[in-house]
């Protein structure tokens, strides 16, 4: 079984969320030949203050 990580902010909007995992499990099903109910996506959100870039939270970047 495929797995897909996806990592980012965070998606406020569930109907967005809802579309990007269906679009994801589309694609990857399709690349691989594989049913939808074969491929299982994870999708991890990181507050702005919980990731860095350069050493500088991205909630404290201009």
């Amino acid at each position: 079984m495929p797995i897909i990580t996806l990592e980012g902010p965070p998606i406020l909007e569930k109907a967005v969320r809802r579309s990007l995992v269906e679009e994801l499990t589309r694609s990857a099903a399709k690349a691989y030949g594989l049913p939808e109910e074969k491929i299982i996506v994870l999708v991890r959100e990181n507050a702005p203050d919980q990731v860095a870039v350069g050493g500088v939270l991205l909630a404290d970047r201009p």
